[in-house]
């Protein structure tokens, strides 16, 4: 008998678990918008029920599979049993798999309930519309640091003269009213800030950092959703004023005076003078607003980051922790009792340039019910020292650290660098390098480098500078309005004596100016091409910047378009430097030339 065709196999595909995909991605999601680790836990407990092929009833039934635990069961199971107090016992709950989805939604919000069992105040930070089946857009919730992020950006992008960018201690200042959340300190209880809505909006793809200090920009999915936030909060910003208007208008009689005028005269008079308003934060200034330069000047600074007005902070001491310990330990204790016993309030803490600087620091009450007093604002006076003993002075020459250090004190963006030299008595003299190279270096250092040399016997005067410099500067700045400025901004234009005079200094802030000193942190083709020229001898920091000023990336195409060899060793002879405008010279730019342009060894 001819043999029968066998049919193909067929498997019937699982039925899907009772057990809904959803309400497990809904927790994932949710813990990765507030930035939980447990978002980790979640993903691997829903690719474990993706692989088994087996239907389901409850939570505890699912404690066979691999990563999920007594936590993750119980939610399940008072899920279910919300389900079916809601729906009945015979209604259906679950939903088709991830790659079938069926028309019939689930009767009520996963995420919401799961809000109401753990007893949190705060709602998730993106809020999901409903209707779309591909991708949907996501919406921050009103008043989240999500919300006030986009916001903030997307005003400042439409100011006048905008950079299209903000850096992150502006972005956090000027978004902080828009914040039910602080952006800095954590609720009680909790280690996450507004802040960490930002790792959440770059994963969304409507914001993007860049560059190093970060820069935070809007993409154009943020930009046009950030808009349409806008214009909802205009609107019912817009909506309130009418109702106002319209209930004063109802209120009052006909035979009421009109008071608005001096009741905002008498507003005005008692606001500062560097307050904005909406129509200035949005570019439409007024006549009266633009009288002159320094009206100006305080509505831009105003705008760009926060003041400290006076009485509002103190001047504070700031050590770095190198000079506290390590090495000689009992000279460097000897440092902190003689400030100890001068009465200077010092902090110790880690600075990457520089061994002592001054901060004005926000006085700050403590919160009741909190266990430590919020973190005060810092900005960082124009002052900074760099402490060198002759023995550390001669190894720094040796090792070429001393020419480094000048380096960076230069770069780190204030403007008042001093080198505090202790004398030590006779140590010089049994140095590896003479006394006379080493004064040579104090005195280059001084006249050359433009630094303020400070000359002292031993640690008792340096505590006794440093004491003197903290009670000056106390004075200096104690009727002063302080302004945070950018370290990558343009200056202001104005000098030390014309801030002094106008009761205003615009200073860095400290979190900004610190990691913008990091030593080892990723450089640019800039930098590096600076730390190479340096590395010549002669090669000082005034003229690898004047080198940089004309040929920051074509110094070699500049040498291509010499016709001769003579032409291309005196290329870089008559560039100026320093302040006296002296040329670089011939033998230099010729050692530069061989240096990028030989072949082989150098003779």
């Amino acid at each position: 008998a001819p043999e029968q065709a066998v049919p193909p196999c067929t498997f019937k595909k699982p039925k899907p678990s009772i057990l809904d995909l959803q309400w497990l991605t809904e927790l994932r999601d949710s813990a990765r918008e507030k930035g939980l680790k447990t978002q980790y836990v979640y993903q691997k407990a829903i690719n474990s029920l993706k692989k088994y092929p087996l239907p389901l009833k409850n939570g505890k039934e699912a404690k066979i599979l691999k990563n999920f635990g007594d936590g993750i069961c119980k939610i399940l199971d008072e899920g279910l049993q919300k389900r079916y107090r809601e729906n009945g016992s015979d209604a259906p709950i679950h939903l088709a798999t991830s790659c079938h989805r069926s028309s019939t939604e689930p009767s009520g919000n996963f995420s919401e309930h799961m809000v109401g069992l753990k007893k949190r105040n705060e709602l998730p930070l993106l809020v999901r519309e409903k209707g779309a089946k591909k991708k949907r857009e996501c919406v921050p919730q009103k008043r989240s640091g999500g919300y006030a992020v986009l916001l903030t950006l997307y005003r400042h992008t439409q100011m006048p003269g905008s950079k299209g960018f903000m850096f992150r201690n502006e972005l956090q200042t000027e978004a902080q009213p828009l914040c039910e959340k602080s952006f800095t300190v954590p609720d009680l209880g909790s280690k996450y800030t507004a802040w960490s809505a930002v790792n959440t909006l770059i994963q969304k793809d409507l914001l993007v950092k860049t560059d190093n200090p970060a820069r935070y920009s809007l993409t154009d999915p943020g930009l046009a959703l950030a808009e349409k936030l806008d214009s909802e909060e205009t609107g019912m910003a817009k909506e309130h004023v009418e109702q106002m208007s319209e209930e004063e208008d109802t209120r009052d009689g006909p035979d009421v005076a009109d008071l608005t005028l001096e009741e905002e005269e008498d507003k005005s008079s008692e606001r500062p003078a560097t307050a904005l308003s909406v129509n200035q934060v949005r570019g439409h200034v007024s006549e009266s607003d633009t009288t002159g330069k320094s009206q100006t000047l305080e509505t831009v600074r105003t705008a760009m980051g926060w003041r400290l007005p006076p009485g509002s902070y103190d001047i504070v001491l700031c050590v770095d922790f190198i000079e506290t310990t390590g090495g000689s330990s009992g000279r460097k204790q000897e440092l902190v009792k003689e400030l100890q016993r001068n009465g200077v309030t010092f902090d110790v803490r880690k600075l990457n340039v520089g061994d002592f600087l001054w901060v004005a620091r926000e006085k700050v009450t403590p919160v009741p019910g909190q266990l430590r007093p919020p973190v005060g604002k810092e900005l960082v006076l124009d002052y900074i020292i760099e402490r060198k003993r002759m023995d550390d002075l001669c190894g720094s020459i040796i090792d070429g650290r001393f020419r480094e250090q000048k380096f960076r004190l230069k770069r780190c963006g204030l403007r008042k660098p001093i080198y505090l030299v202790e004398e030590c008595g006779s140590v010089a003299a049994h140095l590896s390098i003479p006394e006379s190279t080493l004064q040579q270096a104090i005195v280059n250092t001084q006249v050359v480098d433009g630094f303020f040399v400070k000359r002292v016997q031993d640690v008792k005067e340096s505590a006794a500078y440093l004491t003197i410099m903290t009670r000056y500067l106390q004075k200096l700045y104690q009727n002063c309005t302080l302004f945070c400025r950018s370290r990558e901004l343009e200056d202001d234009g104005e000098d030390e004596s014309e801030q002094m005079a106008n009761l205003s200094c615009s200073l860095m802030a400290f979190t900004e100016f610190n990691y913008g000193a990091i030593k080892n942190k990723c450089q640019t083709v800039r930098e590096v091409f600076a730390r190479q020229l340096m590395q010549i001898s002669g090669v000082s920091g005034d003229k690898a910047t004047a080198v940089l000023e004309n040929y920051t990336a074509h110094l070699l195409q500049a040498y291509d378009q010499c016709s001769n060899e003579t032409d291309k060793e005196k290329l870089l002879s008559s560039i100026k430097y320093g302040k006296l405008k002296r040329n670089i010279g011939p033998a230099l730019s010729r050692t530069i030339y061989q240096l990028y342009c030989t072949r082989g060894p150098l003779s």
